[in-house]
This record gives C-alpha cells, structure tokens and sequence, in this order.
C-alpha cells in the first residue's frame, strides 16, 4: 500500500467512517492555521451517533479500550474528511495527545492509545501516519467515554 493515497489506503482496509461528530460545547471541532490542522478532542462515536462508554480497568479491559481508540482515529477521519474533504489534504500527523479515563492502577494508557495511532499509520504510511505522542491516565473524561484523543496534523 505504499504508493496509494490516503483516500485509497483508507478504502483498502474496508472501514467505514462514523458521523462527524458536532460540537457540544463553544468550541471549534477543527482549526486550520496555516498548514497545521488541529483537531479538538474526539471520543469514541459509533455508526448510530452512539458512544462507547465505560471506564478502562473497571467496564472495559485494555483490549476494549484499544478498540475504543480505534474507534476515536475513525471520528477524528470523519471530521477531517467532513472539513476537508479528502484525507489526501493530510501530510502528516505531528502530534496526538491520548486521555485514558482508567482505574488508578491501570498502567496500560500507551496500549490503549495505540488504537488510534496505529489506524493512523494504516492511513499515512509509517512515515507520514506516526508522530510524537502521550498517553496519560485520567480520572474520568467527558459522558465517561473511554478515551479521548486530540491532534495537530500537518497539511499540504
């Protein structure tokens, strides 16, 4: 998949990309500055607008909150294909800050973020797809989702 677009590694791995999601706050989902896009913080949002709840380490194990941040990258890609219209407008991601809402022993937050990062190298390549990243443990999040994940992107 070296040599394909992000629009087309996106199409080859079969997913399909929830709602966009609206802002339930006074707050921008995404800003262009520049060449740099940044995303506000996304949480998990399934195919019906629902969201994934429950808190990682005492609702959900690690593995079902991986697959939660999967889920968060697939609503970060809908709202970048939503403002922009192509992911093809992505360079690469620079930064991708992961919030874990956790048990206090869950010591697992890098595990869990790598949902989303790894989509996102799945998308952009190796190359383009990683940038630098932290995953920190919270105490809770938002409608207690189970991750939440913002970003800076850089564009063409």
């Amino acid at each position: 998949m070296e040599n394909l677009t992000a629009d087309q590694r996106f199409e080859k791995l079969g997913l399909q990309l929830p709602p966009a999601p609206a802002p339930l706050g006074v707050y921008k989902p995404c800003l262009i500055d520049g060449n740099k896009l940044y995303l506000s913080g996304h949480g998990p949002v399934n195919d019906d607008r629902t969201l994934i709840i429950g808190r990682i380490g005492a609702d959900l194990n690690q593995e079902e909150g991986k697959l939660a941040a999967r889920q968060v990258g697939l609503t970060m890609l809908a709202t970048i294909k939503a403002q922009l219209g192509s992911l093809d407008k992505v360079k690469r991601v620079i930064k991708v800050l992961g919030m874990v809402n956790c048990t206090a022993d869950f010591e697992k937050h890098p595990y869990v973020i790598n949902g989303c990062s790894e989509l996102f190298a799945e998308v952009w390549g190796p190359e383009n797809g990683i940038g630098v990243r932290s995953a920190v443990g919270f105490g809770s999040l938002p409608d207690n989702i189970p991750v939440e994940v913002e970003a800076l992107f850089e564009l063409y």
